[in-house]
């Protein structure tokens, strides 16, 4: 099956917009998804960009209007950006992996849905309970070495394919869509890949 893959960061309100809305457009256009978290915290350290006040200060205002516009509940947790350190590394998980999607939607309605944390324990333990996992040895792997490099090895993957922002639409072709605005015309250039055979 043809596939999208959706390159995110758990800091990212818009990726939280992308999260919600490409489940069913991607089933519609015939496409897997592929949920590829990555820390752009670490990225933006690469690249050398830093946000500066009245970019955060529109960004709220944008998403105050762009969640009301798609039914969606909005509340900017404090402090904000939240670190997503922590969620990013639980999500490559090997339990977590097999419900990535599930886990990230619940990470990002926790956080921008509600306006709580992502970076405390014992929120992130109480999250994988909600998906009927074990927190403890979840948690447990997330501080691995391993997982460590895995996020490294996602985010320096994120910069070699060119990406500077979350979210990202990557199709099997290489071509790239950066933006939750550009979702629809993502999932349309992987239909006509799909069709395309």
């Amino acid at each position: 099956m043809a596939s999208i893959d959706f390159w995110y960061d758990f800091a990212s309100p818009y990726s939280y917009i992308a999260a919600v809305r490409i489940g069913e457009l991607a089933e519609d256009a015939g496409l897997t998804v592929r949920w590829r978290p990555f820390f752009m915290g670490g990225l933006a350290k690469e690249l050398g960009s830093r946000q500066p006040d009245a970019k955060m200060q529109y960004m709220q205002r944008d998403m105050e209007r762009l969640c009301r516009d798609y039914g969606l509940s909005y509340r900017a947790p404090d402090p904000f950006p939240q670190n997503s350190l922590l969620v990013a590394r639980v999500a490559l998980t090997t339990p977590v992996s097999l419900q990535r999607d599930v886990f990230s939607r619940n990470v990002f309605d926790h956080e921008f849905g509600e306006g709580g944390s992502i970076s405390d324990e014992n929120v992130v333990a109480h999250l994988l309970t909600e998906i009927g996992l074990e927190p403890q040895s979840v948690l447990q792997e997330a501080t691995s070495e391993e997982i460590k490099q895995k996020l490294k090895a996602e985010t320096a993957e994120a910069q070699r394919l060119g990406l500077f922002g979350a979210p990202s639409f990557v199709l099997e072709d290489g071509e790239v869509f950066w933006g939750h605005d550009r979702l629809d015309r993502a999932i349309a250039w992987g239909e006509r890949l799909r069709r395309k055979g």
